[in-house]
């Protein structure tokens, strides 16, 4: 009965290994990102709001005589 199991054991324990050091890498490389201070989002959150901006030059508004 032992010898039955011991396969799937061994397959949960290498499937529980690997999820582990995913874990870990994902969080060791959230955690580079924040101490670089993420300037890709920075980036990104400038140039939508240069789009915003851009998209409302020439249109005239009720507010704006």
């Amino acid at each position: 009965m032992i010898a039955g199991l011991l396969p799937s054991i061994g397959v949960g324990v290498l499937f529980w290994f690997a999820m582990r050091k995913i874990m870990r890498a994902d969080r060791d490389e959230r955690q580079a990102v924040e101490r670089m201070g993420n300037p890709s989002e920075t980036a990104a959150g400038d140039s939508t709001a240069r789009a915003a901006d851009s998209a409302s030059d020439g249109v005239v508004s009720s507010d704006n005589p």
